[in-house]
């Protein structure tokens, strides 16, 4: 097993779920080769995938003319993930809480609490048009 290698990963992909898989893989493979291990590198993935999907379906709306753009870094201390959409921009103050009791029941809300949970830090940025997120994953410093 090497250590961390660093290195970044560049991609535009159309608004459609192909895409959104396309993006988890290769979240998964980055965080596999920074040495994550199995639960890590699972909560790396599912929060990556809920970034592009909230990119496809909320941000773009499925509108084949808009793309999603993802970037992926690893630094050698922190796994970098940035996705970006060119829809009509969030606002993550106006999200409404998924563990309030009136919102335990619905299907959707449950994307950025995941995102949150399984990262170490997470940016909302407004592009005008669009929104950029970006979540970051620390690395375990390599033993000695």
């Amino acid at each position: 097993m090497s250590g961390p290698r660093a290195g970044r990963l560049s991609f535009t992909l159309s608004s459609t779920m192909e895409s959104v898989g396309e993006v988890e893989a290769a979240a998964d493979k980055l965080a596999g080769e920074a040495g994550l291990d199995e639960d890590e590198r699972f909560h790396v993935a599912m929060a990556v995938r809920e970034a592009a999907v909230n990119a496809v379906l909320h941000g773009n709306e499925y509108d084949p003319a808009k793309k999603i753009t993802a970037s992926f870094e690893n630094t050698g201390k922190a796994l970098i993930f940035t996705i970006s959409d060119q829809g009509k921009g969030l606002d993550p103050e106006t999200l409404p809480d998924p563990l309030a009791p009136e919102n335990l029941l619905r299907g959707t809300g449950r994307g950025i609490f995941l995102i949150r949970s399984f990262m170490d830090e997470v940016h909302f940025r407004q592009l005008h048009p669009g929104t950029e997120l970006t979540l970051v994953k620390h690395l375990a410093p390599a033993a000695e």
